[in-house]
C-alpha cells in the first residue's frame, strides 16, 4: 500500500503485518465489547457548527500538557508489549514522539526496558507505573524513571485486577509467542515481522525480567504478570506515590466526579478520564461521556485529559469542545507502528495533526484555545442535558 490518507489504510496494513495474537491484544475489549464500542461510536453523536469568512492564518495547535510544550495535544498512551507489534516498538515509537513533538509514555508492562528506551531517545519520556503488590520493586521503578530522566508519571488506578478479554484467551496470548503450530504458520504469514524479531534482543518484558523477586524464565512471568496487581491500593498509597515522584503526576482511569475530587485532594497535576480502552469495566460508559461532568467538577484545579475512542484529529477537537486538556491515543499508534514501524507512528501522528488544524479551521477558529462548547451541537439525546 502505497498511499496513506487516513488510519484505516494504517490499520489494513498493520492487519496484513502483524500475528493475529497481537492484533487480538490491540483491538479487543472485556467480555461482550460494549464499552469498546460506545468509546468510538460516541465520538459520532458530536457534529461540528460550521463557520465561513474568518481570518484563518497562522493556525495552531501548540498546547502545554502538565507545564510542557508540544506541537498538539495529544500524547501516545501507555501501551503493554509495543515492542511485541513491531520489534523495539517502544523505542521507534518514542523516537517517532520526539521527532513530531509530542510526549510519549512508557508503559511497566513494555518489551524495551526504561533503560533502553532512555538510551535511544535525546528528550525526556513520560513513564507509566502499575502499582503492584511488591511495593520495594514498585518503588525501585519509580526510581528507575527518575534516573532515565523521565518527565511525568502515570501512574493508571484501573488495572487492580485484570479484565476478561476473550481474545487473548482464545489466542493464547504471550510474549513471546508460544511457537504452536497455528502460530507457527500464522507468522509465516508475516515474515517482515519475524525477521524483525529476529534482528533484536528485545524479547522480554524489560522492566521485569530479571528486575522482581521470583521471576525466573517467561513461564514464570507470566504467573507474576497475571498476580501481581495490587487489589489493596487505596488514596493513602498513591498519596506516598505522590510525594516520592515529586514531578508532575498524571492519574489515568478516572470515570467517576468523585474519583476526580480525590485525584484533587492529593495534589495530582492532571488526570485521564479513562475506561482503559474499554479493556477492564465492560458496560461502563464511553470516556467522552463522562468528560464533561467531570471537567465541570475539577476542571479549574487540575487538567483533565481524555483517553479512549479517538481515532482521527477531528475526534481531538471534539474532546477539547468538551473541556479536554488534551487527549492519549493507544490504538491508532499501535495500527501505524505495526504497519510501517517508526515511520508508520510518524505518519499516524501527521495525519491526526491535518484534520484537527483543518477542522478547527472549518468552525472557525485559527488557535485550538478557542475551541470551546459553542462549536458543537449533539446528535442524540443521550447529551441532551450537558
Amino acid at each position: 500500500m502505497s498511499l496513506i490518507c487516513e488510519l484505516s489504510d494504517l490499520q489494513r496494513l498493520y492487519h496484513k503485518r502483524v500475528p493475529k495474537m497481537f492484533q487480538g491484544y490491540c483491538e479487543s475489549g472485556s467480555w461482550t465489547q460494549q464499552t469498546l464500542t460506545l468509546n468510538k461510536s460516541d465520538f459520532n453523536q458530536i457534529l461540528f457548527r460550521q463557520r465561513v469568512a474568518r481570518d484563518l492564518e497562522p493556525r495552531s495547535l501548540r498546547s502545554q500538557l502538565v507545564g510542557q510544550d508540544f506541537k498538539m495535544p495529544l500524547a501516545l498512551a501507555p501501551v503493554g508489549l509495543l515492542g511485541m507489534q513491531h520489534a523495539d516498538g517502544e523505542i521507534l515509537a518514542a523516537q517517532a514522539a520526539e521527532e513530531f513533538g509530542i510526549p510519549f509514555t512508557l508503559s511497566t508492562m513494555s518489551i524495551c526496558s526504561i533503560e533502553t528506551v532512555a538510551a535511544n531517545t535525546q528528550k525526556p519520556f513520560w513513564f507509566q507505573l502499575y502499582v503492584q503488590k511488591d511495593r520495594e520493586f514498585t518503588k525501585k521503578l519509580i526510581d528507575r524513571a527518575k534516573a532515565a530522566g523521565c518527565s511525568a508519571l502515570v501512574l493508571t488506578l484501573d488495572l487492580q485486577m485484570i479484565g476478561r478479554r476473550h481474545a487473548d484467551h482464545r489466542n493464547g496470548m504471550t510474549a513471546p509467542p508460544r511457537l504452536t503450530i497455528p502460530n507457527i504458520i500464522d507468522i509465516a504469514r508475516r515474515p517482515r515481522w519475524a525477521l524483525d524479531m529476529l534482528k533484536t534482543q528485545n524479547r522480554q518484558f524489560g522492566n521485569i525480567q530479571g528486575c522482581a523477586t521470583g521471576v525466573e524464565d517467561m513461564n514464570d512471568l507470566m504467573k507474576w504478570t497475571a498476580g501481581s496487581f495490587d487489589t489493596k491500593l487505596s488514596w493513602d498509597d498513591i498519596r506516598y506515590f505522590r510525594d516520592i515522584w515529586q514531578g508532575p503526576l498524571i492519574l489515568k482511569g478516572i470515570m467517576e466526579v468523585e474519583d476526580a475530587k480525590e485525584c484533587v485532594k492529593l495534589g495530582a497535576d492532571a488526570i485521564v478520564v479513562s475506561n482503559h480502552g474499554g479493556r477492564q469495566l465492560d458496560g461502563t460508559r464511553s470516556t467522552i461521556s463522562a468528560l464533561p461532568e467531570i471537567v465541570a467538577a475539577v476542571g479549574d484545579q487540575l487538567e483533565v485529559w481524555l483517553d479512549g475512542g479517538i481515532r482521527s484529529g477531528q475526534d481531538i477537537i471534539r474532546a477539547k469542545a468538551l473541556g479536554a486538556k488534551g487527549v492519549m491515543v493507544g490504538r491508532p499508534m499501535v495500527y501505524g507502528l505495526g504497519a510501517m514501524g517508526k515511520a508508520g507512528v510518524s505518519k499516524m501522528l501527521q495525519i491526526f495533526h491535518e484534520e484537527a488544524e483543518l477542522t478547527m479551521a472549518f468552525i472557525g477558529h485559527r488557535d485550538i484555545h478557542q475551541i470551546n462548547r459553542d462549536d458543537i451541537v449533539f446528535k442524540r439525546d443521550a447529551f441532551a442535558d450537558l
